[in-house]
Protein backbone atom coordinates (compact mmCIF):
# COMPACT_ATOMS: atom_id res chain seq x y z
CA UNK A 1 0.00 0.00 0.00
CA UNK A 2 2.52 2.36 1.32
CA UNK A 3 5.00 2.06 -1.79
CA UNK A 4 2.67 1.92 -4.31
CA UNK A 5 0.07 5.93 -2.83
CA UNK A 6 4.41 7.42 -2.19
CA UNK A 7 5.50 6.23 -6.16
CA UNK A 8 2.68 6.00 -8.35
CA UNK A 9 0.30 8.28 -6.47
CA UNK A 10 2.74 11.09 -5.76
CA UNK A 11 1.39 11.83 -1.74
CA UNK A 12 3.49 11.82 1.17
CA UNK A 13 3.31 9.67 3.55
CA UNK A 14 5.22 10.69 6.87
CA UNK A 15 6.63 7.76 8.64
CA UNK A 16 4.97 5.24 5.88
CA UNK A 17 1.61 6.41 7.72
CA UNK A 18 -1.49 5.35 5.05
CA UNK A 19 -3.73 6.13 8.21
CA UNK A 20 -2.84 10.22 7.83
CA UNK A 21 -4.52 10.26 4.15
CA UNK A 22 -8.01 10.10 6.24
CA UNK A 23 -7.44 13.17 7.30
CA UNK A 24 -8.11 15.15 3.92
CA UNK A 25 -10.50 14.25 0.72
CA UNK A 26 -7.44 14.29 -1.38
CA UNK A 27 -6.03 11.15 0.77
CA UNK A 28 -9.45 9.31 1.45
CA UNK A 29 -10.00 9.55 -2.47
CA UNK A 30 -6.27 7.92 -3.15
CA UNK A 31 -7.84 5.15 -0.47
CA UNK A 32 -10.53 4.50 -2.56
CA UNK A 33 -8.69 4.50 -5.80
CA UNK A 34 -6.37 2.56 -4.36
CA UNK A 35 -9.13 -0.46 -2.79
CA UNK A 36 -10.97 -0.31 -6.18
CA UNK A 37 -8.37 -1.49 -8.12
CA UNK A 38 -7.85 -4.52 -5.92
CA UNK A 39 -11.49 -5.18 -5.97
CA UNK A 40 -11.51 -4.83 -9.76
CA UNK A 41 -9.24 -7.81 -9.47
CA UNK A 42 -11.42 -9.80 -8.08
CA UNK A 43 -14.67 -9.34 -9.30
CA UNK A 44 -12.98 -9.80 -12.59
CA UNK A 45 -10.99 -13.54 -11.48
CA UNK A 46 -14.35 -14.49 -9.78
CA UNK A 47 -12.14 -14.50 -6.47
CA UNK A 48 -12.95 -13.22 -2.86
CA UNK A 49 -10.22 -11.11 -1.27
CA UNK A 50 -8.74 -9.66 1.86
CA UNK A 51 -8.62 -6.20 2.17
CA UNK A 52 -6.27 -4.44 5.07
CA UNK A 53 -7.11 -1.50 6.69
CA UNK A 54 -4.73 1.51 6.16
CA UNK A 55 -3.43 1.30 9.46
CA UNK A 56 -0.33 -0.47 9.56
CA UNK A 57 1.18 2.59 11.64
CA UNK A 58 -1.84 3.80 13.68
CA UNK A 59 -0.47 2.35 17.43
CA UNK A 60 0.70 4.80 20.25
CA UNK A 61 4.54 5.22 19.16
CA UNK A 62 4.19 6.18 15.56
CA UNK A 63 0.64 8.04 16.30
CA UNK A 64 2.48 10.20 18.82
CA UNK A 65 5.54 10.92 16.46
CA UNK A 66 2.92 12.38 13.94
CA UNK A 67 0.62 14.28 16.39
CA UNK A 68 -1.88 11.92 17.50
CA UNK A 69 -3.75 11.41 20.56
CA UNK A 70 -5.07 8.31 22.01
CA UNK A 71 -8.74 9.39 21.10
CA UNK A 72 -7.24 10.43 17.88
CA UNK A 73 -5.34 6.86 16.95
CA UNK A 74 -8.79 5.28 18.12
CA UNK A 75 -11.07 7.60 15.63
CA UNK A 76 -8.18 7.07 12.87
CA UNK A 77 -8.23 3.24 13.08
CA UNK A 78 -12.32 3.25 13.20
CA UNK A 79 -12.39 5.39 10.32
CA UNK A 80 -9.94 3.08 8.52
CA UNK A 81 -11.72 0.19 8.73
CA UNK A 82 -15.31 2.34 7.80
CA UNK A 83 -13.24 3.40 4.38
CA UNK A 84 -12.82 -0.30 3.33
CA UNK A 85 -16.10 -1.31 4.50
CA UNK A 86 -17.89 1.47 2.36
CA UNK A 87 -15.96 0.92 -0.79
CA UNK A 88 -16.12 -2.87 -0.47
CA UNK A 89 -19.80 -2.57 -0.37
CA UNK A 90 -19.72 -0.92 -3.77
CA UNK A 91 -18.62 -4.19 -5.40
CA UNK A 92 -19.31 -7.87 -6.22
CA UNK A 93 -16.59 -9.66 -4.63
CA UNK A 94 -16.47 -11.88 -1.37
CA UNK A 95 -14.17 -9.24 1.13
CA UNK A 96 -12.63 -10.37 4.23
CA UNK A 97 -12.57 -7.05 5.99
CA UNK A 98 -8.93 -7.02 7.76
CA UNK A 99 -7.34 -4.79 11.03
CA UNK A 100 -4.23 -4.34 10.01
CA UNK A 101 -1.58 -3.33 13.04
CA UNK A 102 2.05 -2.94 12.22
CA UNK A 103 4.81 -3.38 14.91
CA UNK A 104 5.81 -0.72 17.13
CA UNK A 105 8.92 -0.33 15.61
CA UNK A 106 10.19 -1.11 12.23
CA UNK A 107 8.91 -4.04 10.10
CA UNK A 108 12.63 -4.69 8.70
CA UNK A 109 14.38 -4.65 11.78
CA UNK A 110 14.42 -6.45 15.64
CA UNK A 111 14.98 -2.90 17.55
CA UNK A 112 12.22 -2.11 19.66
CA UNK A 113 11.74 -5.26 22.09
CA UNK A 114 8.64 -5.96 24.27
CA UNK A 115 7.86 -9.24 26.39
CA UNK A 116 4.62 -10.92 25.21
CA UNK A 117 2.81 -9.48 28.30
CA UNK A 118 3.99 -5.29 27.06
CA UNK A 119 3.50 -5.99 23.75
CA UNK A 120 -0.11 -6.92 24.61
CA UNK A 121 -1.01 -3.88 26.76
CA UNK A 122 0.97 -2.00 23.85
CA UNK A 123 -0.94 -3.15 21.25
CA UNK A 124 -4.44 -3.70 23.03
CA UNK A 125 -5.87 -0.49 22.31
CA UNK A 126 -5.51 -0.98 18.74
CA UNK A 127 -7.03 -3.76 18.49
CA UNK A 128 -9.47 -2.66 20.38
CA UNK A 129 -10.63 0.00 18.08
CA UNK A 130 -10.38 -2.11 15.05
CA UNK A 131 -12.33 -4.67 16.42
CA UNK A 132 -14.91 -2.42 17.55
CA UNK A 133 -15.29 -0.96 14.36
CA UNK A 134 -16.18 -4.77 12.98
CA UNK A 135 -12.83 -6.12 11.01
CA UNK A 136 -13.22 -9.44 9.97
CA UNK A 137 -9.79 -10.50 12.00
CA UNK A 138 -6.88 -9.17 13.11
CA UNK A 139 -3.68 -9.23 10.74
CA UNK A 140 -0.42 -8.65 12.60
CA UNK A 141 1.74 -7.47 9.91
CA UNK A 142 5.46 -7.57 9.33
CA UNK A 143 6.49 -8.67 12.76
CA UNK A 144 10.32 -9.01 13.64
CA UNK A 145 10.39 -10.91 16.65
CA UNK A 146 7.52 -13.44 18.13
CA UNK A 147 7.08 -11.99 21.65
CA UNK A 148 5.40 -8.78 19.66
CA UNK A 149 3.30 -10.99 17.48
CA UNK A 150 2.42 -13.33 20.33
CA UNK A 151 1.39 -9.71 22.43
CA UNK A 152 -0.74 -8.84 19.66
CA UNK A 153 -2.49 -12.46 19.42
CA UNK A 154 -3.55 -12.45 22.81
CA UNK A 155 -5.06 -9.08 22.45
CA UNK A 156 -7.30 -10.32 19.63
CA UNK A 157 -8.16 -13.14 21.73
CA UNK A 158 -9.21 -11.14 24.96
CA UNK A 159 -10.81 -8.80 21.83
CA UNK A 160 -12.81 -12.12 20.66
CA UNK A 161 -11.71 -11.44 17.11
CA UNK A 162 -9.72 -13.79 14.94
CA UNK A 163 -6.13 -12.97 14.18
CA UNK A 164 -3.29 -14.03 11.56
CA UNK A 165 0.17 -13.40 12.31
CA UNK A 166 2.59 -12.37 8.79
CA UNK A 167 6.37 -12.34 9.88
CA UNK A 168 9.03 -10.88 7.85
CA UNK A 169 11.64 -12.54 6.80
CA UNK A 170 14.99 -11.49 5.40
CA UNK A 171 17.08 -13.47 2.16
CA UNK A 172 18.29 -16.01 4.49
CA UNK A 173 14.09 -16.62 5.44
CA UNK A 174 15.37 -16.05 9.15
CA UNK A 175 13.28 -13.36 10.53
CA UNK A 176 15.23 -10.33 11.59
CA UNK A 177 15.65 -11.05 15.06
CA UNK A 178 17.49 -13.92 13.30
CA UNK A 179 14.78 -16.79 15.11
CA UNK A 180 14.05 -19.06 12.46
CA UNK A 181 10.08 -18.83 10.69
CA UNK A 182 9.87 -22.82 12.03
CA UNK A 183 10.43 -21.22 15.30
CA UNK A 184 8.71 -18.45 15.48
CA UNK A 185 5.44 -19.87 14.32
CA UNK A 186 5.83 -22.88 16.65
CA UNK A 187 6.52 -20.05 19.42
CA UNK A 188 3.74 -18.40 19.53
CA UNK A 189 1.74 -20.99 18.97
CA UNK A 190 2.90 -21.97 22.25
CA UNK A 191 2.31 -18.89 24.11
CA UNK A 192 -0.70 -18.21 22.81
CA UNK A 193 -2.42 -21.74 22.63
CA UNK A 194 -2.36 -21.66 18.86
CA UNK A 195 -4.61 -19.02 18.22
CA UNK A 196 -3.71 -17.69 15.06
CA UNK A 197 -5.96 -19.13 12.14
CA UNK A 198 -2.48 -19.12 10.18
CA UNK A 199 0.64 -17.54 9.43
CA UNK A 200 2.24 -15.49 6.75
CA UNK A 201 5.46 -14.39 4.94
CA UNK A 202 5.81 -11.26 4.40
CA UNK A 203 8.28 -8.45 2.84
CA UNK A 204 10.61 -11.08 0.48
CA UNK A 205 10.81 -12.20 -2.59
CA UNK A 206 9.86 -15.98 -3.23
CA UNK A 207 13.56 -16.41 -3.53
CA UNK A 208 14.72 -15.26 0.17
CA UNK A 209 12.15 -18.08 1.69
CA UNK A 210 10.94 -20.93 -0.09
CA UNK A 211 13.38 -22.88 1.41
CA UNK A 212 12.16 -22.52 4.78
CA UNK A 213 8.42 -22.35 4.85
CA UNK A 214 7.98 -26.01 4.77
CA UNK A 215 9.95 -26.48 7.88
CA UNK A 216 6.93 -24.95 10.18
CA UNK A 217 4.00 -27.04 11.89
CA UNK A 218 1.81 -28.67 9.54
CA UNK A 219 -0.68 -26.78 7.94
CA UNK A 220 0.41 -23.27 10.25
CA UNK A 221 2.10 -21.23 7.11
CA UNK A 222 -0.96 -20.56 4.70
CA UNK A 223 -0.18 -17.28 3.23
CA UNK A 224 2.41 -15.24 1.68
CA UNK A 225 3.02 -11.23 1.36
CA UNK A 226 5.75 -11.23 -1.43
CA UNK A 227 7.97 -8.32 -1.95
CA UNK A 228 8.23 -7.28 -5.98
CA UNK A 229 11.95 -7.11 -5.96
CA UNK A 230 14.83 -9.61 -4.84
CA UNK A 231 16.72 -6.74 -3.06
CA UNK A 232 17.45 -7.28 0.36
CA UNK A 233 15.93 -5.08 3.28
CA UNK A 234 18.88 -2.76 3.24
CA UNK A 235 19.28 -1.95 -0.22
CA UNK A 236 15.29 -1.35 -0.47
CA UNK A 237 15.75 1.49 2.56
CA UNK A 238 18.64 2.77 0.24
CA UNK A 239 16.84 3.07 -3.18
CA UNK A 240 14.86 6.11 -4.22
CA UNK A 241 12.87 4.74 -6.79
CA UNK A 242 10.25 1.93 -7.48
CA UNK A 243 11.51 -0.99 -8.21
CA UNK A 244 8.18 -3.43 -9.19
CA UNK A 245 9.96 -5.85 -10.68
CA UNK A 246 7.99 -8.46 -13.44
CA UNK A 247 4.70 -9.33 -12.45
CA UNK A 248 4.30 -12.29 -14.94
CA UNK A 249 7.62 -13.61 -13.50
CA UNK A 250 7.18 -12.92 -9.94
CA UNK A 251 3.95 -14.27 -10.02
CA UNK A 252 5.20 -17.66 -11.45
CA UNK A 253 7.44 -17.59 -8.61
CA UNK A 254 5.00 -17.55 -6.05
CA UNK A 255 2.92 -20.31 -7.96
CA UNK A 256 6.36 -22.22 -7.51
CA UNK A 257 6.19 -22.41 -4.02
CA UNK A 258 2.81 -24.62 -3.83
CA UNK A 259 3.80 -28.23 -2.96
CA UNK A 260 6.93 -27.35 -0.76
CA UNK A 261 5.17 -28.54 2.47
CA UNK A 262 2.98 -25.03 3.40
CA UNK A 263 -0.60 -25.37 2.56
CA UNK A 264 -0.72 -22.10 0.86
CA UNK A 265 -4.45 -20.55 0.05
CA UNK A 266 -3.66 -16.54 0.73
CA UNK A 267 -1.30 -14.74 -1.90
CA UNK A 268 -1.01 -11.22 -2.02
CA UNK A 269 1.68 -8.50 -2.24
CA UNK A 270 4.62 -6.22 -0.17
CA UNK A 271 6.27 -3.52 -0.71
CA UNK A 272 6.99 -2.57 -4.75
CA UNK A 273 3.47 -4.34 -5.83
CA UNK A 274 0.50 -3.26 -7.14
CA UNK A 275 -2.60 -4.49 -7.89
CA UNK A 276 -1.00 -5.73 -11.46
CA UNK A 277 1.17 -8.36 -9.50
CA UNK A 278 -1.85 -9.35 -7.56
CA UNK A 279 -3.62 -10.22 -11.00
CA UNK A 280 -0.48 -11.71 -11.98
CA UNK A 281 -0.97 -14.05 -8.84
CA UNK A 282 -4.47 -14.72 -9.44
CA UNK A 283 -3.94 -16.07 -13.21
CA UNK A 284 -0.36 -17.85 -12.49
CA UNK A 285 -2.12 -19.83 -9.62
CA UNK A 286 -5.46 -20.35 -11.34
CA UNK A 287 -3.12 -23.14 -13.41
Amino acid sequence: METTLIFQHGLELPDFAAFTLLASERGRAALREYYRAYLDVAERRALPIILDTPTWRANADWGERLGYSASGLDEANRDGASLVRDVADGGRAEVVLSGCIGPRGDGYLADTLMTVEEAERYHAPQVRSLSAAGVDLISAITMTYADEASGIVRAAKSAGTPVVVSFTVETDGRLPSGQALADAVAQVDGDTGTAPLYYMVNCAHPSHFGHVIGEAPAGRVRGVRVNASARSHAELDEADELDPGDPAALAAEVAGLRGRGADLAVFGGCCGTDHRHVDALALALSD
